[in-house]
């Protein structure tokens, strides 16, 4: 395929055009996902379907929106941004998920699951009363149906009567167990043209005189028998869908076709397709969830480019949390569809019993916590900072009113790189800090983890969260956790203030300021909540300036925490600078690009100190 080639509309595409078309897809996408890394099997997965989508929907006008949006790069490159596909993920180039910033092909933004359904009903009701013309379809994989909101959508669109199409993308659950070949027969009759416009003549004819509507609800009372016992619609039809399938995800005439038909139909359709993650890509086929979210690779046999590096945060955790497990029997973890990517495989292999994975529900999570922690357990729900923010009502209503000892592990926190603003932690600082009675930990290094892990574990009361990085340690490697906050270097002319693994360049930087002749005074906060404010206060009234280095924005932060007890508290500050990631979105890019753009990175620190200390140029 050109690099810069660009589709007009598919619409008027042959059916062998479309398969053509559909390989130069797949190739592409493989070509582009070995150069820049990112999520593989899934849009591997959904390539027929995207190329069936675009020949039955202007997406210009039309809305398609899709659940979590990790498998849009066919959609990307079918909308004008083929020739930037190389830029993937990259500062400056083209986000991993849906971004209307971007074009306007993207109906909205679509980083967490099981939205979709909720926003595309939002989307119809909108066309409806502002009486506009254009269609609506929501794109949702089978592991968003583990989310309840998607059920909350499903439920009111099903009932609302409103023209969309909800396509369920089926790559690895089964709805209904009973698929056998009458099943599947049967499921074959229901998608032809021809039984669907005999359906509609039928309910015509039958509705129009009293008879008939009588003998039309005792046929239907048998058939619906039937098809509880043998399709696997029973569910979505209960809710006012017309359910058509299952049916070949891989088949694009097929999904064409259908497509046209569900799209023509004035009411909620819901399509069930059945697609293979890593569709024609051998080893992500055999092993989708270990190319769902991958870097860079060699295309000949799949295998990872360059080394895994050193040991991470979630790996540290998950080897910790596993200690702590043969110690006490009452240590069980919790995650949220996140067994790899917070550290958990090896605790589940060895702990079966005392792992839970909720799936796509973080608010559920929280709440199962509550309710093991009350009667006796160790809960540990270790969940990426960007889904908890899901769970904030659960930790005030269940978790903190009641004082339960439940232990959050809160990964992801701070910049997370090229996922962008849907997936950064930036937020946790400060909507944490809010909840009462609850402990918020920062370790800097992975045994400050190990260390802080234990005492949220058997240490300290009520409800306590540990929140660390993605990736791994940098050059800060000790271990001051003890205290909540220490003092790591004394000075008298600044006080330099950070927590996380900022801690190894803001102590950089205060040695580079000592060659300067400006004496920097290092405090660590090893405790965000409740934040440790007269350590802080007392080398403050000896300085007389303040610099935060805080990876998070600015709003509730223990930066704005630090200077309101400075001021409550009648500390003089000559000087005081926050630096942090201000009160913006961050946008994608690597973690070194991101805190230079924010301005955390050491140099940009360093000139920040020299300009509260009057030392600017």
């Amino acid at each position: 395929m050109n690099q810069r080639e660009e589709y007009p509309s598919l619409a008027h595409l042959s059916n062998q055009e479309a398969e053509e078309l559909c390989q130069q897809l797949r190739r592409r996408i493989i070509q582009v996902v070995s150069q820049t890394g990112g999520h593989l099997a899934s849009n591997l997965g959904v390539v027929e379907l995207t190329v069936a989508l675009h020949r039955v929907y202007d997406t210009s006008r039309d809305r398609l929106v899709f659940d979590v949006g990790h498998q849009c790069y066919v959609h990307k490159i079918l909308t004008g941004r083929n020739g930037r596909m190389e830029t993937l993920r990259t500062f400056g180039g083209i986000a991993g998920f849906p971004k209307p910033a971007e074009s306007k092909h993207d109906a909205c933004i679509a980083g967490h699951a099981s939205t979709a359904v909720s926003t595309a009903l939002g989307m119809a009701i909108a066309r409806t009363r502002l009486g506009e013309d254009y269609r609506v379809v929501a794109l949702l994989g089978d592991g968003s149906l583990t989310g309840g909101l998607a059920y909350e959508g499903l439920s009111m669109a099903g009932q609302s009567g409103e023209p969309l199409v909800v396509i369920l993308n089926d790559n690895g659950m089964s709805i209904n167990a009973s698929m056998g070949g009458m099943a599947q027969y049967l499921a074959k009759q229901r998608l032809k043209p021809q039984y669907l416009r005999a359906k509609e003549i039928y309910r015509k004819v039958m509705g129009a005189t009293p008879p008939g509507r009588v003998l039309h609800r005792g046929i239907h009372r048998i058939k619906e028998g039937i098809k509880a016992s043998l399709l696997p619609c029973e569910m979505f039809e209960g809710m006012g869908f017309q359910y058509m399938g299952p049916v070949d995800g891989h088949d694009v005439k097929g999904l064409t076709n259908l497509l046209r038909y569900a799209a023509s139909v004035n009411g909620p359709v819901l399509l069930h397709v059945k697609t293979v993650k890593g569709k024609g890509f051998r080893p992500a086929e055999k092993n989708p969830d270990d190319y769902h979210g991958i870097g860079p690779f060699q295309r000949e046999d799949g295998k990872p480019l360059g080394s895994r590096g050193t040991e991470t945060f979630s790996a540290r955790f998950g080897r910790a949390l596993s200690d702590l497990a043969r110690e006490d029997g009452r240590v069980c973890a919790i995650t949220a569809a996140m067994t790899a990517g917070t550290g958990l495989t090896d605790f589940a292999k060895e702990f079966p019993d005392r792992f839970f994975d909720v799936g796509i529900a973080e608010g559920h999570g929280v709440t199962m916590a509550a309710g093991m922690a009350k009667q006796g357990l160790i809960p540990v729900f270790a969940v990426y900072s960007t889904f908890l923010q899901r769970g904030y009502d659960m930790l005030i209503h269940d978790i903190a009113i009641d004082r339960l000892h439940a232990v959050f592990c809160v990964d992801r926190a701070g910049l997370v790189g090229d996922d962008g603003e849907t997936h950064h932690g930036l937020f946790d600082p400060g909507f944490l800090q809010t909840v009462p009675g609850l402990t918020v930990l920062a370790p800097a290094s992975l045994d400050e983890l190990t260390a802080m892990l234990k005492q949220a574990v058997h240490k300290i009361p009520g409800p306590v969260a540990v929140r660390y990085p993605r990736g791994g340690e940098n050059h800060y490697q000790e271990d001051h956790s003890g205290p909540a906050a220490c003092c790591l270097r004394q000075g008298a002319d600044l006080t330099m203030v950070t927590f996380g693994t900022l801690t190894g360049t803001v102590l950089a930087v205060a040695k580079r300021l000592a060659g300067d002749g400006i004496s920097a005074e290092v405090i660590k906060l090893n405790q965000l909540t409740p934040l440790p404010v007269q350590e802080v206060l007392d080398s403050l009234r000896k300085t007389g300036r303040l610099l935060v280095a805080q990876e998070c924005v600015d709003m509730g932060s223990p930066g704005q925490g630090l200077l309101a007890a400075a001021a409550a508290q009648g500390v003089t500050l000559r000087g005081a600078v926050l630096c942090s990631c201000g009160d913006a979105f961050v946008p994608h890019g690597t973690i070194a690009q991101l805190r230079a753009l924010c301005g955390l990175d050491g140099e940009s620190i360093y000139q920040k100190a020299r300009e509260v200390t009057g030392h600017g140029s």
